[in-house]
């Protein structure tokens, strides 16, 4: 009866979270204290009986329990237990209920977190996430229910979990991903609050700017950990492919991207309020599109999970729903958030306006290049149309490199207007120096030959010239004030007391904002420098047979049998030497006992300039085998720069303003004796 109880735990959250909808909203609407508290128990509530459901799937994955069908569909007494785990998540039902865990986390966050709230705006702001989880658990109980039974008689065994899926991967990318797409739910809640209260000030953009900030954090993190484990995984050596599934997470990072320095604007000016509302809407309904992708049955892929249309009209319809009604909410009270806000064209204001509207069309070129092959097979009645990387990199990188050059603008623009000869100045030299050590590399590094790549990595050296600099203009240097050079010869240790009092007045928002935007540049030029400089082959090697790639040599020394717990395996053996390194890595062909699946698995020697990477192929005639080499320089520059990026928003969160903030309004609610 355990599955029963998770079953009937999911039914009570979902009760639950009907009710804190009516509380939230209706006690709002009416001014009912009580029901606004009410609103704030039913949260916790549903947090309560979402992890106890959980928990009772983990437990039938755990346990062997084949008389559920999702555990018998998705599992096998062989497979590991840390990937019985993760196999929770690893199909649809499951993923759904763990989109659902991740929604009561951030709604109980919210709740604990909301002393600093109004009250109406967070019975508002709790209301409006009731009604969305509602929604996800009742396709989740309608459509998708993971508890369901097998009967009469169980299969002895699983059918195993997809051997793809069968790897670290899975145990950190999905709840990091999901953690990310739901997280936008709160953004999308304080603007639904905003437009119902008519309070749309600079205080409502600095209570939903953390909440954004950490969820666009987390997203970014998971679309790196993606895109790190299809680069060791798939045996192809690639690390973005511009895949549908891809690009649905994709296209809600962009947007709240923009949504993260438009709400800057809100906060410091009172401008561009509109412009954040509609993004912070657009933020979660790219979401909400993303899981309609993945879940509908239209495509077919590792990440698609569901081929019943059944599922797919219902996501469909609460996208409509949620989308429809956002929209029109907005289009009847966006009016009371407009605002006249003058600023000169050389302005931090006019550059993050440029920036937001080229991260804007850059995420509807790629939403157009995701739903249009869909589009076209739909209205045609079956036939197929691809637009594959050369379209998407044909418009995308263009505006991406102009946001680039835009962003290493922003530093020293100042709010309202700047003083043009004092910017020039410090473009020109930033400008010299980019681009002297872009042409630099161009010359020493072999295989650097395209302009493109030469223009990406002299805009990815512009931006940490012009971020350089400005730190280094915000730190207290203890230097007399006529030497020509801001940095001194040698920093006194331990630095003096003035210094460390000014260093600390620097607020973490900007040190978050700063490393967010190193992170972008560092990710832009290890996707230039990969591009440009890696050695990729494909070869036929006999035992004992060496090949020279770049100044790495490869020598095959056969292939040898390596069993795991639930399969069995040719493993390849390679001596490489690289300069005077000399190591050995060893690919693998994997064949799973359940399935019969036979998968590829990459050796990888990974280092943080060059990674050198084998896979082996297929057996040929005569002992041979089918081997592929990579030579892939900089790689790692990518992921290291997401996750700079995802510290960056991270940082920002911790600004002391928004402690402040809170413990002021605590202050002042226990002096009147208004319960917190």
């Amino acid at each position: 009866m355990i599955a029963e109880l998770g079953h009937l735990s999911v039914i009570l959250a979902l009760a639950l979270s009907i009710a804190g909808a009516v509380f939230g909203l209706g006690g709002a609407h009416l001014g009912q204290g009580r029901w606004m508290q009410a609103a704030v128990s039913a949260t916790y509530g549903q947090l309560v009986f979402v992890a106890l459901g959980f928990l009772v799937l983990v437990n039938a994955f755990v346990t062997d329990d084949f008389s559920v069908a999702y555990v018998a569909h998705n599992s096998n007494s062989l497979l590991p237990w840390q990937y019985k785990v993760s196999a929770v998540w690893g199909a649809h039902e499951g993923s759904l209920l763990l989109w659902t865990l991740i929604m009561t986390l951030w709604m109980g966050a919210v709740a604990m977190r909301g002393a600093a709230l109004p009250q109406d705006i967070l019975a508002r702001v709790l209301g409006v996430m009731g009604l969305l989880n509602a929604g996800f658990l009742s396709f989740l109980l309608l459509t998708s229910n993971p508890f369901e039974r097998l009967l009469p008689l169980p299969p002895a065994d699983g059918a195993d979990l997809n051997p793809l899926l069968q790897d670290f991967g899975l145990i950190v990318h999905p709840p990091m991903l999901y953690t990310g797409y739901v997280g936008f739910s709160v953004a999308f809640a304080f603007a639904v609050a905003g437009l119902l209260s008519g309070r749309l000030d600079s205080a409502w953009a600095r209570w939903s700017r953390p909440w954004t900030n950490i969820a666009w954090a987390f997203l970014t993190l998971g679309i790196a950990l993606g895109s790190w484990w299809a680069y060791y995984e798939l045996g192809w050596g690639g690390w973005w492919f511009w895949d549908p599934v891809e690009n649905a997470s994709f296209m809600p990072w962009l947007a709240a991207t923009a949504l993260i320095h438009s709400l800057a604007v809100a906060e410091k000016r009172g401008a561009f309020k509109t412009w954040t509302l509609l993004l912070a809407l657009m933020a979660f309904s790219l979401s909400l599109l993303g899981a309609f992708i993945v879940r509908s049955g239209v495509l077919t892929s590792v990440h698609a999970f569901a081929v019943d249309p059944t599922r797919g009209l219902y996501i469909l319809g609460f996208l409509a729903v949620v989308v429809g009604g956002s929209l029109t909410l907005f289009a009847l009270r966006a009016s009371a958030a407009a605002a006249e806000v003058r600023y000169g064209l050389f302005s931090r204001e006019a550059s993050l306006l440029v920036n937001n509207l080229l991260l804007v069309v850059a995420m509807a070129v790629v939403l157009l290049g995701t739903l249009y092959p869909l589009a076209y097979e739909a209205v045609t009645g079956g036939d197929k149309i691809s637009i594959g990387p050369p379209w998407f990199n044909r418009f995308f990188v263009p505006l991406m490199l102009a946001a680039a050059a835009a962003l290493g603008v922003g530093p020293f623009l100042s709010w309202k207007r700047s003083g043009l000869n004092r910017l020039r100045r410090r473009l020109t030299w930033c400008f010299g120096a980019s681009l002297g050590l872009a042409a630099l590399a161009a010359l020493l590094l072999e295989g650097f030959r395209s302009w493109g790549a030469v223009v990406a990595v002299g805009l990815g050296l512009w931006i940490i010239c012009t971020h350089a600099v400005d730190v280094g203009r915000r730190l207290p240097w203890p230097l007399p004030r006529h030497l020509p050079w801001p940095l001194p010869r040698r920093l006194p240790w331990p630095l003096p007391r003035r210094m460390r009092l000014k260093t600390a007045s620097v607020p973490l928002a900007y040190w978050g904002m700063a490393l967010a935007h190193i992170g972008f540049a560092v990710s832009l030029l290890g996707i230039a420098l990969t591009h440009e400089l890696s050695v990729e082959k494909d070869i036929r090697m006999s035992v004992g047979e060496s090949a020279t790639h770049g100044d790495v040599t490869f020598r095959f020394d056969g292939v040898v049998d390596a069993p795991g717990p639930n399969y069995r395996a040719q493993r390849g053996l390679f001596a490489i030497e690289d300069g005077e390194r000399r190591f050995g890595l060893a690919p693998e062909k994997r064949r799973y006992f359940a399935s019969g699946s036979v998968m590829t698995e990459a050796a990888i020697d990974a280092g943080f300039f060059k990674d050198i990477y084998v896979s082996l192929g297929e057996p040929l005639a005569d002992g041979d085998w089918a081997v592929r080499v990579y030579v892939k320089p900089f790689v790692r520059w990518i992921w290291l720069g997401a996750i700079l990026m995802a510290l960056g928003g991270a940082v920002a969160v911790a600004d002391k303003r928004y402690r402040r903030l809170r413990r002021r309004i605590e202050s002042r609610r226990a002096a009147v004796g208004v319960p917190a």
